[in-house]
């Protein structure tokens, strides 16, 4: 057990470094190779060590060494191998090894072939890391790595001032919500003397339910989690990160980067059960993002701007299931979003590939026919997005609804009109690049072509997935009455006040009233998918450029202006400061400097007279200095 584990961690570092020294001197086929067998190695191992697990095992804790003591608490380096670090290493290390593969292909005539690949498994390896590590402080070093990664890949193509701007949009924003988790960390170390996860849950009885010091700890937490998973107010950085190449926003958006807000909730259970007022707070946190995000997504033309908001808006689902407390329900979401979301990026990658790195749907329509395994895999990731009955996202989906009606039927209407705006916009991109007139240049349309079977593999495997990734946690209704398989998995990671919480909460809605939602749901997307097919097929409804639109469509493609909000309050603030700084700088500490630098010189300059060498002048002014000291030492007396 011991040696896999640190196999699984250290297959990926061993890949970074290889790539990284040597990397540039070895074919790119190599390069790619190595860098996708590494992470497909840490996929295995864990999938081997998965078939060992089952419900009732116990985590397991991994001591690497001992890393420091502080005033009498002893910190290791070590790694915890539990349910939950288990099946989100097989998430990060599956879809990772698929993304790999997909950009042997897609960045093939990159020149910074192997720098990305070299990113890319110290990326994964941080991100394992940070599920896997067993306390706070080894998570917060793979929070930091992912960070510092994410602007390495986001900034990849650095030629590009935007991209560039893009990286360290991303990079200062998610150091906002890590200095919140560091002070979160800092406060569970200072009242419980431990920062491993199973003595802090031991100790979290201390606790009073709902008083200032928990209420303190995770909202802390909780705003750490807003910045890497994109959660009002921390969330515009996202979009902007489309400025890397689609591999990157694939593997950041789908199952590894954004997903680690919501892994450190679930794994704080035992600190978010005592605090109910932030679990508020999460639930309308999560509202708000989600609905945001979704009424953006509407009116933008960019295929991968879309998908951003879109993976924005899940993310809200996510911390809903969270904030009903629903904690299982959330990394069920995890799970089936990476399958559908790493879909549909890696598709319009396809895509992007097949328009000659054309991003704007307004230039395509008519796909279909000239890429058909790639139209085919994005239908199959549109349909399970959107809710198509049975397939893993409407099952997620359905669960986080049944949830919300429990805890008061106003959450589940809300959602329910969410689900409707993912189904309308994700049918509107659909629509408008795969149906239709191609509406490109010649030049494009000559260039057309199915993307190599490297890029089309991973899509193949994703659309499966995709398709049956549900089955795993079947829904309340296949027989009802006994607990969805992955809360029995979950169990053994919660604490008995969070998974009875839950359980009240996912059992809480009667057999025939939850057919009756289901059913209102199934309806909502077929009248969905019939409306936008109507409008941008039998209509021939086209996309407009953002300064045509008016009212509401203005509105959502401009994103409500929070962009050139934070701009106007924040940004020129700081730019202000700076300047009012440098005015400072310049004009009282550099003329006091040349003062002070003046006065030195003009009185050596003094000097200089009266050092002139002569003796006569040194011996009369010795004397007039007795004389002065005596007159001195005279009056004194």
């Amino acid at each position: 057990m011991e040696n896999l584990v640190y196999a699984i961690v250290l297959l990926p570092l061993l890949g970074f470094l290889i790539n990284g020294l040597f990397g540039k001197n070895l074919p790119k086929i190599l390069v790619g190779s190595l860098a996708t067998a590494m992470v497909f190695g840490s996929f295995c191992i864990a999938v081997s060590l998965f078939m060992n697990m089952n419900s009732e095992s116990q985590p397991v804790i991994v001591k690497a060494f001992e890393w420091f003591t502080v005033n009498g608490v002893q910190i290791n380096f070590g790694f915890q191998i539990d349910q939950l670090s288990l099946m989100m290493v097989m998430i990060i290390t599956g879809i990772g090894s698929l993304i790999h593969l997909y950009s042997i292909g897609y960045m093939s005539h990159d020149k910074g072939f192997y720098k990305f690949f070299t990113y890319l498994n110290l990326f994964i390896f941080s991100m394992l890391l940070l599920v896997m590590g067993s306390n706070y402080l080894i998570l917060f070093i793979g929070w930091e790595g992912v960070g510092l990664c994410s602007y390495l890949l986001i900034g990849f193509w650095y030629t590009n001032e935007e991209y560039g701007k893009a990286a360290r949009k991303a990079f200062i924003m998610n150091r906002i919500g890590d200095l919140a988790l560091l002070i979160g960390i800092f406060m569970i170390a200072a009242q419980t003397n431990a920062v491993d996860y199973l003595t802090v849950a031991q100790n979290s009885s201390k606790f009073e339910l709902d008083g200032t010091v928990i209420i303190f700890i995770t909202a802390s937490l909780f705003i750490g989690a807003t910045g890497k998973s994109a959660q009002v107010p921390l969330y515009t950085w996202l979009p902007d990160a489309m400025a890397g190449p689609t591999p990157v926003s694939a593997l950041i958006h789908a199952a590894t980067m954004v997903t680690a807000g919501i892994y450190l909730v679930v794994r704080s259970n035992f600190l978010f059960t005592l605090a109910p007022t932030v679990q508020g707070g999460i639930l309308f946190i999560g509202f708000l993002t989600a609905a945001l995000a979704g009424f953006y997504a509407l009116r933008q033309n960019d295929i991968k701007k879309v998908l951003a908001y879109s993976t924005v808006s899940q993310l809200g689902f996510m911390f809903i299931a969270l904030g009903l407390g629903a904690y299982t329900t959330a990394m069920f979401h995890v799970m089936t979003h990476a399958f559908f979301k790493a879909l549909l990026f890696l598709g319009a990658g396809s895509v992007i590939h097949a328009m000659s790195n054309e991003q704007d749907m307004r230039f395509m329509g008519g796909l279909k026919k000239y890429i058909p395994i790639t139209h085919a895999t994005f239908l199959i990731g549109t349909l399970a997005i959107s809710g198509f009955p049975l397939l893993s996202g409407m099952i997620s989906k359905d669960e986080i609804l049944v949830a919300a009606f429990a805890k008061n039927p106003i959450y589940w209407v809300i959602l329910f009109v969410l689900a409707a705006i993912t189904a309308t916009y994700m049918f509107r991109l659909y629509y408008l690049t795969f149906h239709g007139e191609f509406r490109g240049t010649e030049e494009q349309k000559h260039h057309l072509h199915e993307s190599p079977s490297n890029m089309t593999l991973p899509l193949i495997v994703l659309a499966i997935l995709s398709v049956l990734g549900g089955f795993i946690n079947l829904p309340h209704f296949i027989g009802h009455g006994h607990y969805a398989k992955l809360m029995e998995w979950l169990k053994p990671v919660l604490t008995e006040q969070s998974f009875s919480q839950m359980e009240a909460t996912l059992s809480g809605v009667p057999f025939g009233t939850e057919m009756i939602l289901l059913g209102a749901t199934v309806l909502m997307f077929f009248t969905v998918w019939f409306v936008v097919k109507n409008t941008y097929v039998k209509k021939k409804k086209l996309a407009l450029a953002e300064e045509s639109y008016t009212g509401w469509e203005k509105l959502s493609a401009k994103k409500l202006y929070v962009d050139e909000l934070y701009n106007a309050l924040i940004v020129k603030t700081v730019e202000g400061l700076g300047r009012g700084g440098k005015m400072f700088d310049k004009g009282i500490l550099d003329r006091f400097v040349d003062f002070v630098g003046e006065g030195a010189e003009d009185s050596g300059k003094a000097m200089k007279r009266i050092q002139n060498g002569n003796v006569e002048t040194y011996i009369l002014i010795m004397s007039l200095a007795v004389g002065i000291i005596l007159i001195v030492n005279f009056i004194l007396q």
